[in-house]
């Protein structure tokens, strides 16, 4: 068996990942999406992914170079590390992405405001959400204490 090229497995992930967002964005009422990706199920096996990948790679350097942003450059020199940071992007922003888009729902929220902040979360994970709390939730209180 050859062993797998995490260039390869980058693409492979992107690919799935932008899959997820794809449902998010066209089909966001659809039964596929309500089980693959607002019930967190996709994220959660990007998360799996991320442990597979991590794990077998992980070295105790990574913990005492973390301190550092010369030890966190050094480590993501490394592609098997890399991949694995990337994976952790994936998986966290497209729970983001979901989350917003199950609050967004139950606010009776626009699409046309909901899919610009998913973009920028898929782009600029942290800029997509804080657009969506100052924007969205602000104008859209959901009623709750």
């Amino acid at each position: 068996m050859r062993a797998v090229d995490p260039h390869r497995l980058f693409t492979i992930l992107n690919s799935a990942a932008l899959a997820g967002w794809v449902l998010l964005w066209l089909a966001p009422r659809a039964r596929v999406t309500q089980r693959l990706v607002y019930s967190g199920l996709f994220s959660l096996l990007l998360a799996a992914v991320y442990i597979a990948i991590l794990v077998p790679h992980l070295e105790l350097d990574a913990f005492r170079d973390g301190n550092s942003l010369e030890g966190v450059l050094r480590q993501f020199q490394k592609p098997w590390f890399m991949l694995a940071g990337w994976v952790h992007y994936l998986a966290f922003d497209l729970w983001i992405g979901a989350w917003i888009g199950r609050d967004a729902a139950a606010r009776g929220a626009s699409r046309w405001l909901v899919v610009p902040c998913q973009v920028l979360t898929l782009l600029l994970g942290p800029v997509g959400l804080l657009l969506y709390v100052a924007l969205v939730r602000r104008a859209l209180p959901s009623g709750r204490p």
